[in-house]
Protein backbone atom coordinates (compact mmCIF):
# COMPACT_ATOMS: atom_id res chain seq x y z
CA UNK A 1 0.00 0.00 0.00
CA UNK A 2 1.35 3.69 -0.77
CA UNK A 3 0.17 6.55 0.53
CA UNK A 4 0.95 10.30 -1.76
CA UNK A 5 -0.09 13.34 -1.10
CA UNK A 6 0.58 16.08 -3.32
CA UNK A 7 2.70 18.91 -2.86
CA UNK A 8 -0.34 21.59 -1.98
CA UNK A 9 -1.63 19.36 0.57
CA UNK A 10 -4.62 19.39 -1.99
CA UNK A 11 -4.25 15.88 -2.42
CA UNK A 12 -4.07 12.27 -1.04
CA UNK A 13 -3.86 9.54 -2.83
CA UNK A 14 -3.88 5.75 -1.59
CA UNK A 15 -2.49 2.86 -3.96
CA UNK A 16 -3.33 -0.50 -2.82
CA UNK A 17 -0.66 -2.26 -4.88
CA UNK A 18 0.15 -3.21 -8.17
CA UNK A 19 -2.09 -2.84 -11.32
CA UNK A 20 -5.46 -1.07 -11.63
CA UNK A 21 -4.87 2.25 -9.87
CA UNK A 22 -7.55 2.75 -7.97
CA UNK A 23 -7.10 5.51 -5.55
CA UNK A 24 -8.89 7.90 -2.61
CA UNK A 25 -9.02 11.67 -3.46
CA UNK A 26 -9.23 14.05 -1.37
CA UNK A 27 -9.77 17.30 -2.03
CA UNK A 28 -9.16 20.11 0.27
CA UNK A 29 -10.89 23.59 0.15
CA UNK A 30 -8.47 25.81 1.76
CA UNK A 31 -5.11 25.81 3.03
CA UNK A 32 -6.65 26.29 6.35
CA UNK A 33 -8.32 23.51 7.21
CA UNK A 34 -5.60 20.96 4.99
CA UNK A 35 -3.78 19.78 7.80
CA UNK A 36 -6.37 19.11 9.98
CA UNK A 37 -7.91 16.89 7.02
CA UNK A 38 -4.37 15.40 6.62
CA UNK A 39 -4.37 14.07 10.48
CA UNK A 40 -8.14 12.73 9.85
CA UNK A 41 -6.82 10.54 7.21
CA UNK A 42 -3.93 9.44 8.85
CA UNK A 43 -5.82 8.44 11.36
CA UNK A 44 -8.32 6.83 9.50
CA UNK A 45 -5.08 4.82 7.73
CA UNK A 46 -4.06 3.89 10.89
CA UNK A 47 -7.37 1.88 12.37
CA UNK A 48 -7.19 0.36 8.69
CA UNK A 49 -3.62 -0.89 9.84
CA UNK A 50 -4.89 -2.72 13.17
CA UNK A 51 -7.29 -4.61 10.94
CA UNK A 52 -4.40 -5.96 8.88
CA UNK A 53 -2.61 -7.06 11.98
CA UNK A 54 -5.07 -9.15 13.47
CA UNK A 55 -6.01 -11.00 10.57
CA UNK A 56 -2.62 -12.14 9.76
CA UNK A 57 -2.50 -12.96 13.49
CA UNK A 58 -5.46 -14.98 13.10
CA UNK A 59 -4.13 -16.64 9.68
CA UNK A 60 -1.29 -17.98 11.53
CA UNK A 61 -3.17 -19.35 14.48
CA UNK A 62 -5.62 -21.38 12.06
CA UNK A 63 -2.47 -22.82 10.88
CA UNK A 64 -3.21 -21.33 7.11
CA UNK A 65 0.58 -21.04 5.98
CA UNK A 66 -0.18 -20.38 2.15
CA UNK A 67 1.93 -17.47 1.28
CA UNK A 68 -0.65 -14.23 0.87
CA UNK A 69 0.48 -10.67 1.74
CA UNK A 70 -0.37 -9.03 4.28
CA UNK A 71 -3.49 -6.40 2.47
CA UNK A 72 -3.83 -9.84 0.76
CA UNK A 73 -4.85 -11.91 3.56
CA UNK A 74 -6.84 -8.30 4.55
CA UNK A 75 -8.71 -8.77 1.50
CA UNK A 76 -9.21 -12.66 2.09
CA UNK A 77 -10.76 -11.53 5.25
CA UNK A 78 -12.69 -8.94 4.95
CA UNK A 79 -13.88 -9.32 1.17
CA UNK A 80 -17.62 -9.26 1.14
CA UNK A 81 -17.76 -10.44 5.23
CA UNK A 82 -16.95 -6.96 6.28
CA UNK A 83 -20.97 -5.64 5.65
CA UNK A 84 -22.69 -7.18 8.70
CA UNK A 85 -21.32 -10.40 8.68
CA UNK A 86 -18.76 -11.86 11.86
CA UNK A 87 -15.29 -12.51 11.23
CA UNK A 88 -14.77 -15.69 12.83
CA UNK A 89 -11.95 -18.20 13.13
CA UNK A 90 -11.98 -21.66 12.82
CA UNK A 91 -9.75 -22.60 16.15
CA UNK A 92 -12.41 -23.03 18.50
CA UNK A 93 -14.24 -25.13 16.31
CA UNK A 94 -12.00 -27.36 15.99
CA UNK A 95 -11.49 -27.15 19.41
CA UNK A 96 -15.02 -28.06 20.08
CA UNK A 97 -15.09 -30.73 17.68
CA UNK A 98 -12.65 -32.67 18.75
CA UNK A 99 -13.94 -31.95 22.66
CA UNK A 100 -17.59 -32.85 21.93
CA UNK A 101 -16.39 -36.39 19.84
CA UNK A 102 -17.63 -39.63 22.11
CA UNK A 103 -14.90 -40.84 25.11
CA UNK A 104 -14.09 -44.19 24.87
CA UNK A 105 -14.06 -46.40 27.78
CA UNK A 106 -9.90 -47.23 26.95
CA UNK A 107 -8.84 -43.63 25.15
CA UNK A 108 -5.95 -43.04 27.76
CA UNK A 109 -6.25 -46.21 29.96
CA UNK A 110 -2.63 -47.53 30.29
CA UNK A 111 -0.90 -44.61 27.85
CA UNK A 112 2.10 -42.81 28.80
CA UNK A 113 3.29 -39.10 28.44
CA UNK A 114 -0.16 -37.87 29.10
CA UNK A 115 0.19 -34.19 31.27
CA UNK A 116 -0.86 -34.91 34.96
CA UNK A 117 -1.21 -31.15 35.99
CA UNK A 118 -1.81 -28.10 34.46
CA UNK A 119 1.30 -26.75 35.44
CA UNK A 120 2.93 -30.13 33.05
CA UNK A 121 0.41 -29.24 30.11
CA UNK A 122 1.47 -25.44 30.25
CA UNK A 123 5.17 -26.57 29.94
CA UNK A 124 4.60 -28.28 27.33
CA UNK A 125 2.62 -25.56 25.48
CA UNK A 126 5.25 -23.47 25.50
CA UNK A 127 7.70 -26.10 24.21
CA UNK A 128 5.91 -27.03 21.20
CA UNK A 129 4.11 -24.77 18.84
CA UNK A 130 0.89 -27.15 18.59
CA UNK A 131 -1.93 -26.02 16.20
CA UNK A 132 -5.43 -26.34 17.19
CA UNK A 133 -6.09 -29.88 16.68
CA UNK A 134 -3.42 -30.98 18.38
CA UNK A 135 -3.97 -28.86 21.38
CA UNK A 136 -7.60 -29.84 21.60
CA UNK A 137 -6.27 -33.91 21.75
CA UNK A 138 -3.97 -33.37 24.52
CA UNK A 139 -6.14 -31.55 26.48
CA UNK A 140 -8.63 -34.23 25.91
CA UNK A 141 -6.34 -37.07 26.90
CA UNK A 142 -5.33 -34.60 30.32
CA UNK A 143 -8.97 -34.41 31.29
CA UNK A 144 -10.04 -37.92 30.82
CA UNK A 145 -7.79 -39.28 32.51
CA UNK A 146 -7.97 -37.30 35.44
CA UNK A 147 -11.84 -37.65 35.69
CA UNK A 148 -11.40 -41.51 35.37
CA UNK A 149 -8.78 -40.73 38.39
CA UNK A 150 -11.67 -38.09 40.17
CA UNK A 151 -14.13 -41.11 39.78
CA UNK A 152 -12.32 -43.88 41.12
CA UNK A 153 -10.94 -41.74 44.14
CA UNK A 154 -14.77 -40.93 44.97
CA UNK A 155 -16.18 -44.03 44.72
CA UNK A 156 -13.40 -45.39 47.06
CA UNK A 157 -14.10 -42.45 49.19
CA UNK A 158 -17.90 -43.03 49.42
CA UNK A 159 -17.24 -47.03 50.31
CA UNK A 160 -14.95 -46.55 53.04
CA UNK A 161 -17.14 -44.29 54.27
CA UNK A 162 -20.46 -46.98 53.60
CA UNK A 163 -18.25 -49.32 55.81
CA UNK A 164 -17.38 -47.28 58.95
CA UNK A 165 -20.99 -45.58 59.16
CA UNK A 166 -22.66 -49.17 58.81
CA UNK A 167 -20.35 -51.20 60.93
CA UNK A 168 -21.10 -50.80 64.90
CA UNK A 169 -18.02 -49.84 66.73
CA UNK A 170 -15.94 -52.45 68.93
CA UNK A 171 -16.76 -49.33 71.93
CA UNK A 172 -20.52 -49.84 71.18
CA UNK A 173 -21.06 -53.40 71.04
CA UNK A 174 -18.65 -53.76 73.98
CA UNK A 175 -21.15 -51.41 75.86
CA UNK A 176 -24.34 -53.72 74.97
CA UNK A 177 -22.59 -56.84 76.00
CA UNK A 178 -21.40 -55.40 79.34
CA UNK A 179 -24.82 -54.17 80.43
CA UNK A 180 -26.23 -57.02 79.04
CA UNK A 181 -24.30 -59.43 81.59
CA UNK A 182 -25.05 -56.77 84.11
CA UNK A 183 -28.31 -57.16 83.42
CA UNK A 184 -28.46 -60.77 84.07
CA UNK A 185 -26.44 -60.35 87.28
CA UNK A 186 -27.50 -57.29 88.71
CA UNK A 187 -30.77 -56.88 90.80
CA UNK A 188 -30.51 -53.10 90.42
CA UNK A 189 -29.91 -53.22 86.50
CA UNK A 190 -33.84 -55.13 86.08
CA UNK A 191 -35.87 -52.24 87.58
CA UNK A 192 -39.36 -51.51 86.47
CA UNK A 193 -39.03 -48.76 84.33
CA UNK A 194 -40.80 -46.50 85.36
CA UNK A 195 -41.83 -47.51 89.06
CA UNK A 196 -45.55 -48.80 89.81
CA UNK A 197 -46.27 -45.76 91.49
CA UNK A 198 -45.47 -43.14 88.54
CA UNK A 199 -46.70 -45.76 85.53
CA UNK A 200 -50.16 -43.54 85.17
CA UNK A 201 -48.04 -40.58 84.47
CA UNK A 202 -47.48 -42.26 81.44
CA UNK A 203 -50.98 -41.73 79.93
CA UNK A 204 -51.38 -38.68 81.32
CA UNK A 205 -51.85 -35.86 79.24
CA UNK A 206 -51.03 -32.96 81.83
CA UNK A 207 -46.63 -34.36 81.69
CA UNK A 208 -44.75 -33.25 78.02
CA UNK A 209 -44.13 -36.90 76.59
CA UNK A 210 -41.20 -37.37 73.78
CA UNK A 211 -40.90 -40.67 72.21
CA UNK A 212 -37.16 -42.00 71.02
CA UNK A 213 -37.29 -45.48 69.56
CA UNK A 214 -33.33 -46.73 69.44
CA UNK A 215 -30.90 -50.09 69.19
CA UNK A 216 -28.10 -47.89 70.41
CA UNK A 217 -27.84 -47.26 74.30
CA UNK A 218 -25.16 -44.69 74.22
CA UNK A 219 -26.95 -42.55 71.82
CA UNK A 220 -29.75 -42.42 73.63
CA UNK A 221 -28.36 -42.32 76.81
CA UNK A 222 -27.35 -38.57 75.71
CA UNK A 223 -30.60 -37.74 73.99
CA UNK A 224 -32.08 -38.26 77.20
CA UNK A 225 -29.43 -36.74 79.47
CA UNK A 226 -29.69 -33.77 77.69
CA UNK A 227 -33.54 -33.58 77.41
CA UNK A 228 -33.39 -33.53 81.30
CA UNK A 229 -30.61 -31.43 82.68
CA UNK A 230 -31.61 -28.42 79.74
CA UNK A 231 -35.62 -28.94 81.11
CA UNK A 232 -36.70 -26.03 83.14
CA UNK A 233 -39.44 -28.66 84.81
CA UNK A 234 -37.62 -32.19 84.39
CA UNK A 235 -40.20 -33.51 86.95
CA UNK A 236 -42.84 -32.73 83.93
CA UNK A 237 -41.22 -34.56 81.39
CA UNK A 238 -41.88 -38.40 80.84
CA UNK A 239 -39.65 -40.01 77.93
CA UNK A 240 -40.84 -42.89 75.96
CA UNK A 241 -37.72 -45.39 74.95
CA UNK A 242 -38.41 -48.04 72.39
CA UNK A 243 -36.20 -50.74 71.90
CA UNK A 244 -36.47 -54.55 69.81
CA UNK A 245 -35.83 -57.42 71.66
CA UNK A 246 -32.28 -57.94 71.56
CA UNK A 247 -31.49 -54.31 72.96
CA UNK A 248 -33.90 -54.34 75.66
CA UNK A 249 -31.87 -55.89 78.65
CA UNK A 250 -28.71 -53.71 77.87
CA UNK A 251 -31.42 -50.64 77.67
CA UNK A 252 -32.83 -51.56 80.86
CA UNK A 253 -29.72 -51.94 82.69
CA UNK A 254 -28.48 -48.78 81.53
CA UNK A 255 -31.30 -46.37 82.57
CA UNK A 256 -31.81 -48.87 86.02
CA UNK A 257 -28.23 -47.83 87.03
CA UNK A 258 -28.29 -44.38 85.35
CA UNK A 259 -31.74 -42.55 86.61
CA UNK A 260 -32.02 -38.87 85.39
CA UNK A 261 -34.68 -38.32 88.48
CA UNK A 262 -36.84 -36.58 88.28
CA UNK A 263 -37.70 -36.95 84.74
CA UNK A 264 -40.04 -40.48 83.93
CA UNK A 265 -38.06 -42.92 82.47
CA UNK A 266 -39.92 -45.89 80.25
CA UNK A 267 -38.11 -48.44 78.80
CA UNK A 268 -40.35 -50.81 76.12
CA UNK A 269 -39.48 -53.10 73.99
CA UNK A 270 -41.45 -53.76 70.63
CA UNK A 271 -42.61 -57.03 71.74
CA UNK A 272 -44.25 -55.64 74.89
CA UNK A 273 -46.61 -53.90 72.91
CA UNK A 274 -50.14 -55.30 72.74
CA UNK A 275 -50.64 -53.85 69.23
CA UNK A 276 -47.55 -55.40 67.54
CA UNK A 277 -48.81 -58.75 69.19
CA UNK A 278 -51.72 -58.83 67.73
CA UNK A 279 -51.26 -60.15 64.30
CA UNK A 280 -49.91 -58.78 61.00
CA UNK A 281 -48.22 -55.03 61.23
CA UNK A 282 -47.87 -53.56 58.35
CA UNK A 283 -44.38 -52.05 58.65
CA UNK A 284 -43.18 -55.40 59.62
CA UNK A 285 -44.46 -56.46 56.13
CA UNK A 286 -43.41 -53.88 54.65
CA UNK A 287 -39.41 -53.64 55.65
CA UNK A 288 -39.15 -57.81 54.20
CA UNK A 289 -40.38 -56.74 50.66
CA UNK A 290 -38.67 -53.52 51.05
CA UNK A 291 -35.51 -56.25 51.94
CA UNK A 292 -36.41 -58.51 49.27
CA UNK A 293 -36.71 -55.74 46.13
CA UNK A 294 -33.18 -54.43 47.98
CA UNK A 295 -31.03 -57.65 47.41
CA UNK A 296 -32.80 -58.25 43.70
CA UNK A 297 -32.40 -54.83 42.33
CA UNK A 298 -29.59 -53.24 43.87
CA UNK A 299 -27.15 -55.96 44.83
CA UNK A 300 -23.96 -55.64 47.27
CA UNK A 301 -21.63 -52.70 47.83
CA UNK A 302 -19.01 -54.70 45.54
CA UNK A 303 -21.37 -54.94 42.59
CA UNK A 304 -22.76 -51.18 43.21
CA UNK A 305 -19.41 -50.55 43.28
CA UNK A 306 -18.38 -52.28 40.10
CA UNK A 307 -20.57 -50.31 38.06
CA UNK A 308 -18.62 -48.63 35.19
CA UNK A 309 -21.63 -46.25 33.86
CA UNK A 310 -23.13 -44.89 37.51
CA UNK A 311 -21.80 -41.32 38.78
CA UNK A 312 -20.12 -41.35 41.70
CA UNK A 313 -23.05 -39.34 43.52
CA UNK A 314 -25.81 -42.43 42.22
CA UNK A 315 -23.21 -44.93 43.57
CA UNK A 316 -23.35 -42.97 47.28
CA UNK A 317 -26.66 -42.91 47.53
CA UNK A 318 -27.05 -46.66 46.53
CA UNK A 319 -24.62 -47.72 49.10
CA UNK A 320 -26.54 -45.45 51.48
CA UNK A 321 -29.60 -47.24 50.51
CA UNK A 322 -27.91 -50.54 51.94
CA UNK A 323 -27.57 -49.16 55.36
CA UNK A 324 -28.29 -50.97 58.13
CA UNK A 325 -30.97 -48.15 59.40
CA UNK A 326 -32.98 -48.38 56.32
CA UNK A 327 -33.42 -51.88 57.43
CA UNK A 328 -34.12 -51.41 61.16
CA UNK A 329 -38.08 -51.18 62.62
CA UNK A 330 -36.79 -48.50 64.57
CA UNK A 331 -36.41 -46.23 61.92
CA UNK A 332 -40.28 -46.95 60.50
CA UNK A 333 -42.11 -47.27 64.05
CA UNK A 334 -42.61 -43.67 64.02
CA UNK A 335 -45.40 -44.19 61.39
CA UNK A 336 -47.83 -45.77 63.63
CA UNK A 337 -47.52 -43.80 67.06
CA UNK A 338 -50.88 -43.24 67.30
CA UNK A 339 -51.56 -47.17 67.95
CA UNK A 340 -48.48 -47.48 70.07
CA UNK A 341 -49.64 -44.93 72.27
CA UNK A 342 -53.56 -44.60 72.14
CA UNK A 343 -54.48 -42.03 75.64
CA UNK A 344 -51.77 -39.57 74.38
CA UNK A 345 -52.78 -36.33 72.68
CA UNK A 346 -49.91 -34.69 71.84
CA UNK A 347 -46.12 -36.15 72.01
CA UNK A 348 -42.65 -35.29 70.51
CA UNK A 349 -40.68 -38.07 68.49
CA UNK A 350 -36.67 -37.64 68.79
CA UNK A 351 -33.94 -39.39 66.74
CA UNK A 352 -31.19 -41.08 68.50
CA UNK A 353 -28.79 -38.48 66.83
CA UNK A 354 -29.85 -35.13 68.37
CA UNK A 355 -28.73 -32.90 70.91
CA UNK A 356 -31.11 -30.99 72.76
CA UNK A 357 -29.97 -27.83 74.06
CA UNK A 358 -32.48 -25.91 75.37
CA UNK A 359 -36.15 -26.06 77.41
CA UNK A 360 -38.38 -28.24 75.31
CA UNK A 361 -41.43 -27.69 76.98
CA UNK A 362 -42.43 -24.56 74.89
CA UNK A 363 -43.19 -26.58 71.99
CA UNK A 364 -46.36 -27.81 73.61
CA UNK A 365 -47.46 -23.91 73.44
CA UNK A 366 -47.58 -24.15 69.61
CA UNK A 367 -50.50 -23.97 67.57
CA UNK A 368 -50.94 -26.20 64.84
CA UNK A 369 -53.53 -25.01 63.19
CA UNK A 370 -54.80 -28.50 62.42
CA UNK A 371 -52.49 -29.98 61.20
CA UNK A 372 -50.83 -32.82 62.27
CA UNK A 373 -46.77 -32.56 62.44
CA UNK A 374 -44.70 -29.63 63.47
CA UNK A 375 -41.88 -29.69 61.77
CA UNK A 376 -39.17 -27.40 60.13
CA UNK A 377 -38.57 -26.60 56.78
CA UNK A 378 -35.39 -27.45 54.60
CA UNK A 379 -36.37 -25.53 51.88
CA UNK A 380 -35.21 -22.09 53.53
CA UNK A 381 -32.33 -20.65 55.30
CA UNK A 382 -28.84 -19.48 55.74
CA UNK A 383 -27.09 -22.57 54.63
CA UNK A 384 -28.10 -23.37 51.24
CA UNK A 385 -26.70 -26.71 51.11
CA UNK A 386 -28.54 -27.97 54.26
CA UNK A 387 -31.50 -26.04 53.86
CA UNK A 388 -32.45 -26.24 49.95
CA UNK A 389 -34.49 -29.47 49.98
CA UNK A 390 -37.49 -29.88 48.27
CA UNK A 391 -40.14 -32.55 46.84
CA UNK A 392 -37.76 -32.55 43.81
CA UNK A 393 -34.52 -33.53 46.32
CA UNK A 394 -36.11 -36.97 47.33
CA UNK A 395 -38.73 -38.22 45.34
CA UNK A 396 -38.30 -38.90 41.17
CA UNK A 397 -40.63 -36.64 39.33
CA UNK A 398 -39.21 -38.48 36.03
CA UNK A 399 -42.07 -41.05 37.12
CA UNK A 400 -45.33 -39.89 35.91
CA UNK A 401 -46.90 -41.25 39.55
CA UNK A 402 -45.00 -38.80 40.94
CA UNK A 403 -45.17 -36.20 38.84
CA UNK A 404 -49.23 -36.43 38.27
CA UNK A 405 -49.69 -36.41 42.38
CA UNK A 406 -47.23 -33.95 43.72
CA UNK A 407 -45.45 -30.51 42.74
CA UNK A 408 -41.64 -30.91 42.49
CA UNK A 409 -40.91 -27.90 44.08
CA UNK A 410 -42.95 -28.48 47.43
CA UNK A 411 -41.03 -27.54 50.55
CA UNK A 412 -39.60 -30.74 52.18
CA UNK A 413 -39.12 -30.71 56.57
CA UNK A 414 -36.96 -32.84 58.35
CA UNK A 415 -37.68 -35.72 60.43
CA UNK A 416 -35.37 -36.23 63.68
CA UNK A 417 -37.69 -33.75 66.55
CA UNK A 418 -41.09 -33.50 65.25
CA UNK A 419 -44.56 -32.58 67.06
CA UNK A 420 -47.26 -34.56 66.68
CA UNK A 421 -50.82 -33.96 67.27
CA UNK A 422 -51.95 -37.58 67.69
CA UNK A 423 -55.75 -36.14 68.03
CA UNK A 424 -55.19 -35.13 64.61
CA UNK A 425 -53.95 -37.75 63.56
CA UNK A 426 -56.24 -40.52 64.50
CA UNK A 427 -58.59 -38.72 62.27
CA UNK A 428 -56.90 -38.87 59.04
CA UNK A 429 -55.76 -41.55 56.63
CA UNK A 430 -51.98 -40.91 56.56
CA UNK A 431 -51.25 -44.40 57.66
CA UNK A 432 -53.05 -45.67 54.90
CA UNK A 433 -51.34 -43.35 52.53
CA UNK A 434 -48.17 -44.31 53.93
CA UNK A 435 -48.11 -47.88 52.77
CA UNK A 436 -50.28 -47.43 49.54
CA UNK A 437 -46.93 -45.33 48.52
CA UNK A 438 -44.78 -47.77 49.96
CA UNK A 439 -46.74 -50.53 47.96
CA UNK A 440 -46.91 -48.34 44.88
CA UNK A 441 -42.86 -47.80 45.02
CA UNK A 442 -42.39 -51.84 45.43
CA UNK A 443 -44.47 -52.28 42.52
CA UNK A 444 -41.88 -49.76 40.73
CA UNK A 445 -38.91 -51.67 41.31
CA UNK A 446 -38.13 -49.22 44.23
CA UNK A 447 -38.64 -46.21 41.59
CA UNK A 448 -40.08 -43.54 43.26
CA UNK A 449 -37.37 -42.72 45.83
CA UNK A 450 -34.03 -44.21 46.76
CA UNK A 451 -34.17 -44.61 50.36
CA UNK A 452 -35.21 -44.10 53.93
CA UNK A 453 -38.67 -43.50 55.67
CA UNK A 454 -38.71 -39.56 55.28
CA UNK A 455 -39.77 -39.89 51.05
CA UNK A 456 -43.07 -41.76 52.23
CA UNK A 457 -43.47 -39.48 54.77
CA UNK A 458 -43.18 -36.36 52.58
CA UNK A 459 -45.91 -37.98 50.67
CA UNK A 460 -47.77 -39.41 53.76
CA UNK A 461 -47.95 -36.13 55.42
CA UNK A 462 -48.64 -34.24 52.44
CA UNK A 463 -50.49 -30.70 53.70
CA UNK A 464 -50.58 -31.90 57.33
CA UNK A 465 -47.35 -30.01 58.08
CA UNK A 466 -47.17 -26.88 60.11
CA UNK A 467 -43.44 -25.49 60.08
CA UNK A 468 -41.92 -24.35 63.04
CA UNK A 469 -39.06 -22.03 64.21
CA UNK A 470 -35.79 -23.80 62.39
CA UNK A 471 -34.24 -22.89 65.94
CA UNK A 472 -36.06 -25.78 67.26
CA UNK A 473 -33.43 -27.69 64.59
CA UNK A 474 -30.93 -27.34 63.14
CA UNK A 475 -29.65 -30.28 60.92
CA UNK A 476 -26.59 -31.55 58.92
CA UNK A 477 -24.09 -31.66 61.40
CA UNK A 478 -23.31 -35.52 59.87
CA UNK A 479 -22.56 -34.62 56.68
CA UNK A 480 -21.13 -31.82 56.31
CA UNK A 481 -18.33 -29.56 58.21
CA UNK A 482 -19.40 -25.83 57.80
CA UNK A 483 -21.41 -25.54 60.98
CA UNK A 484 -19.40 -23.87 63.26
CA UNK A 485 -19.29 -24.31 66.84
CA UNK A 486 -20.54 -21.26 67.88
CA UNK A 487 -23.41 -21.52 64.83
CA UNK A 488 -24.71 -24.69 66.57
CA UNK A 489 -24.92 -23.87 70.19
CA UNK A 490 -27.01 -21.53 69.55
CA UNK A 491 -29.62 -23.88 68.24
CA UNK A 492 -32.49 -25.46 70.23
CA UNK A 493 -31.64 -28.91 69.54
CA UNK A 494 -28.51 -30.00 66.71
CA UNK A 495 -29.46 -32.97 64.39
CA UNK A 496 -26.12 -34.72 63.34
CA UNK A 497 -28.20 -36.83 60.47
CA UNK A 498 -25.84 -38.25 57.99
CA UNK A 499 -22.81 -40.67 57.83
CA UNK A 500 -20.64 -38.36 60.45
CA UNK A 501 -22.50 -40.13 63.49
CA UNK A 502 -20.41 -38.39 66.92
CA UNK A 503 -20.12 -41.83 68.25
CA UNK A 504 -18.00 -43.27 65.14
CA UNK A 505 -14.48 -42.00 64.41
CA UNK A 506 -15.67 -40.24 60.90
CA UNK A 507 -17.50 -37.60 63.07
CA UNK A 508 -16.01 -33.73 62.67
CA UNK A 509 -14.00 -33.50 65.32
CA UNK A 510 -14.93 -29.31 65.97
CA UNK A 511 -18.66 -31.01 66.51
CA UNK A 512 -18.30 -33.71 68.50
CA UNK A 513 -17.47 -32.01 71.66
CA UNK A 514 -21.42 -30.79 71.86
CA UNK A 515 -22.65 -34.36 72.07
CA UNK A 516 -19.29 -35.88 74.05
CA UNK A 517 -20.12 -33.44 77.15
CA UNK A 518 -23.54 -35.46 78.04
CA UNK A 519 -21.19 -38.59 78.37
CA UNK A 520 -19.67 -39.60 81.68
CA UNK A 521 -16.39 -41.07 80.77
CA UNK A 522 -15.18 -42.28 83.98
CA UNK A 523 -18.51 -43.99 84.46
CA UNK A 524 -17.69 -47.83 85.01
CA UNK A 525 -19.36 -49.13 81.77
CA UNK A 526 -17.84 -46.78 79.38
CA UNK A 527 -14.16 -46.97 80.65
CA UNK A 528 -14.45 -50.39 80.39
CA UNK A 529 -15.47 -50.04 76.58
CA UNK A 530 -12.15 -47.51 76.40
CA UNK A 531 -15.28 -44.68 74.96
CA UNK A 532 -13.74 -41.79 74.32
CA UNK A 533 -14.88 -38.40 73.41
CA UNK A 534 -11.97 -37.41 71.33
Amino acid sequence: MQLYISPSLRHVTVLPGKGVREFIKVKVGSGRVSYRILLYSLLFFTFLLRFVFVFSTIDSIDGDHSKCSTIGCLGKRMGPKILGRRIESNVLEVIYRILDEPVSKDEVQGKTGVPQTLQEFMSELKQSKLDAKTFALRLREMIVQLEQRTRTAKIQEYLYIHVASSSIPKQLHCLALKLADEHSNNAAARLQLPSAELVPALVDNSYFHFVLASDNVLATSVVATSLVKNALRPEKIVLHIITDRKTYSPMQAWFSLHPLDPAIIEVKALHQFDWISKGKIPVLEAMEKDQRVRSQFRGGSSAIVANDTDKPQVIAAKLQALSPKYKSLMNHIRIHLPELFPSLNKLVFLDDDIVIQTDLSPLWDIDMNGKVNGAVETCRGEDLFVMSKRFKSYLNFSHPLIAHNFDPNECAWAYGMNIFDLEVWRKTNISLTYYHWLEENFKSDLSLWQLGTLPPGLIAFYWHVHAIDPFWHMLGLGYQDSTTLADAETAGVIHFNGRAKPWLDIAFAQLRPLWAKYIDFSDKFIKGCHIRGS
